[in-house]
């Protein structure tokens, strides 16, 4: 028996801005979006050139808030090719919230507060 990832969920309040964030902070486009005939949910499948699974956003129309992450710690990583043009981005985005000089990564936020780490190519 063989398994592979195929991609990973976050929840989101505001669909749009969300796909706009992930389009400028990490080229992500949508690859795939499902919408019952009910209009209850949206789905759309993140992904690009580079990525081996895809980022699901979940929109969920009887959501009426942002939702509350609590103590989730759970956080998704990029590696990127050209860390410090990343990091440029990503400050000038205003989106840094958490750096570890000492390991040579960083953390973003996303518009519903989901961590993502943003990794140098060549470490880890």
């Amino acid at each position: 028996m063989k398994f592979r990832m195929v991609h990973n969920n976050l929840n989101v309040f505001d669909l749009e801005k969300s796909m706009k964030f992930y389009r400028q902070a990490f080229g992500l486009s949508e690859v795939k979006r499902i919408v019952p005939e009910d209009g209850s949910f949206i789905i759309v499948y993140l992904g690009n050139e580079n990525a081996t699974h895809n980022l699901e956003l979940t929109w969920v129309k009887e959501m009426d808030r942002p939702y509350d992450l609590g103590d989730n710690e759970i956080h998704l990583a990029f590696k990127v090719d050209d860390f410090e043009q990343a990091h440029k981005l990503h400050e000038e985005m205003g989106c840094i919230c958490y750096e570890n000089t000492e390991m040579g990564i960083y953390f973003v936020a996303d518009p519903d507060g989901y961590w993502l780490e943003v990794i140098p190519e060549n470490k880890y």
